[in-house]
């Protein structure tokens, strides 16, 4: 099967969309760095905050990973690569599958991102691994694979960023993006995918529960801006068979011409 020149070039500039955008984050991200007390001072606010609501310790949560080390190992390499590669291939796979999901998901990604880097500047906040005084771990540290190095000598990444967490908030897009375009039986099996995201980034240190919250939170946030634009089953007559019923086919929302 061929692909049409004006596909190829449609890819290509989505892939460079997509590029300028994750480096204009990135570069933002860390512009926002640097505020190490506020970042502390903030952390400490909502270690004791998640404690006044009564919110599950982090350091009891930890403490129960840490008697399985190999649990330790697997959670540590879901938080390094999955996250990214999950996400690139749901994006591909809609792109290639599901056009109207992947411009609605996309959007969607566009908006939390963005969101989530506005909060970086506003609220910096040191991940609970940072406690030390608490009791917490660096268990990516400790055991592996590691994703951060010493946050004095980091110059690739804010380590400062904790809240709210895109580890979550892209794993719930990915669901949610996932559900939605598939017509299985087993498709909310998806939502593992961000339950276990949770688990990991808050047993491995990197993570308070309110900064997935937060992410989640955001999220609904971006559902709700872009709902226009949420893909419509529009019954559209198919030739199956003789006597057969017209299938449905899931149609863009077509932006509306500009007059002139």
């Amino acid at each position: 099967m061929t692909v049409a020149p004006s596909r190829w070039l449609s890819a290509l500039r989505e892939l460079g969309l997509v590029a300028v955008l994750f480096l204009i984050y990135k570069v933002g991200r860390l512009a926002a760095n640097g505020h190490v007390s506020e970042a502390f001072s903030n952390a400490r606010a909502v270690w004791d905050l998640e404690h006044r609501l009564h919110l599950p310790g982090e350091l009891s949560f930890q403490h129960r990973l840490l008697t399985w080390h190999w649990l330790v190992e697997v959670a540590n390499s879901y938080y390094a690569y999955v996250h990214f590669p999950a996400t690139i291939a749901c994006l591909i796979w809609l792109y290639v599958y599901r056009p109207a999901h992947y411009r609605w998901t996309r959007n969607i990604l566009v908006l939390l991102t963005g969101t989530a880097l506005l909060v970086h500047f506003v609220m910096p906040l040191a991940p609970p691994r940072m406690l030390t005084d608490t009791g917490m771990l660096d268990l990516g540290r400790l055991y592996g694979p590691a994703v951060y190095g010493a946050p004095e000598t980091d110059q690739l990444s804010n380590q400062y960023a904790a809240m709210p967490s895109l580890h979550v908030g892209w794993a719930v897009v990915v669901a949610v993006a996932l559900i939605a375009a598939t017509s299985g039986r087993w498709r909310g099996l998806w939502l593992a995918h961000p339950v276990v995201t949770l688990l990991v980034v808050v047993g491995t240190g990197n993570h308070y529960w309110l900064d997935a919250i937060a992410a989640v939170g955001l999220l609904g946030v971006a559902y709700w801006v872009v709902r226009a634009q949420y893909p419509v089953a529009v019954p559209v007559p198919e030739l199956v068979g003789v006597g057969a019923v017209p299938r449905q086919r899931v149609l863009p929302v077509e932006e509306p011409a500009l007059r002139g």
